[in-house]
């Protein structure tokens, strides 16, 4: 069988037989070793994945011109995204953060099952979960979520503390990646309780209407979600760039990292400033 690397933490590999799905799982029980509260947390929304992807044919009712479970399935990928993401990332910081890493963790796995829990409960009522405060529980429910929202955005600028204040494991360039990735995160977060503040995330029309296949982003009105995807999977693209970067051009890695991560950045801003203006990404 071919053998091949699979990071122990995402910088430090270690050598796999098998095939794609052996080596998916392979690294899915390293994450799980290294991080249990963010890789069960992972797994528990892979379970309501696959619930929301059992209701969403059966249900047809309708949330701001969606079908009710298909922001619940949304948010379960951009959870396991996240979690999954960040706990392998923590993994590489050394042996003296891993008791403040096994804190945040735990208080992330506490705010991402609760949000979801929230947003399942108003799917299951047939209503949003999200700048919703219609009735009291309505209130409730949405004003938790905000609370849980902010719990995580400070644990997450905790994450970005760490990596800057103990080197994670790796090649130069990579570790720039984690660091600028995390910090971009946490601007997208902050994005994201802009849309809060608002209470609402389309600018120039109400919340609803026509929006890109699968996204849902407005094709009418600028759209906040827009700068607050892109610039949560800086989390993902980042280190990546900074990893494969020192695999290709070791010497100018940190450099040509550190301009990928600006012009990320300035996509971001470019986006979000399109947004504010009432200019959605993509006119129809």
């Amino acid at each position: 069988m071919e053998t091949v690397l699979i990071a122990a933490s995402f910088a430090t590999p270690v050598a796999v037989a098998g095939s794609w799905p052996q080596r998916a799982r392979a690294a899915l029980r390293v994450l799980h070793r290294a991080n249990p509260a963010l890789s069960w947390t992972g797994w528990l929304n892979v379970a309501l994945l696959l619930l929301a992807l059992a209701l969403l044919p059966f249900d047809q009712r309708q949330v701001t011109g969606a079908l009710v479970w298909l922001k619940p399935l949304k948010f379960c990928l951009s959870v396991i995204a996240f979690v999954w993401t960040l706990g392998w990332l923590l993994a590489d910081l050394p042996a003296a953060a891993q008791r403040a890493v096994r804190r945040l963790s735990a208080g992330i796995a506490v705010s991402m099952v609760l949000e979801q829990a929230a947003i399942f409960v108003q799917a299951g009522r047939g209503t949003t979960s999200h700048y919703n405060n219609a009735t009291a529980l309505d209130g409730i429910l949405f004003g938790l979520m905000g609370i849980f929202i902010m719990l995580n955005t400070v644990l997450t600028a905790w994450a970005v503390y760490l990596v800057w204040r103990h080197r994670p494991h790796g090649s130069a360039g990579y570790v720039w990646g984690v660091r600028l990735g995390l910090l971009l995160f946490l601007v997208g977060s902050v994005l994201g309780g802009m849309m809060i503040g608002l209470n609402q995330h389309t600018v120039g029309a109400p919340d609803g209407g026509p929006g890109l296949p699968g996204l849902g982003w407005s094709t009418r009105a600028g759209d906040l979600r827009v700068a607050h995807f892109l610039g949560l999977h800086a989390l993902q693209v980042v280190p990546l760039l900074g990893w494969w970067l020192s695999r290709a051009v070791p010497r100018r890695a940190v450099l040509l990292t550190s301009l990928g991560a600006l012009a990320y950045a300035g996509l971001v801003g470019t986006l979000f400033a399109q947004a504010v203006a009432g200019v959605p990404l993509w006119a129809r």
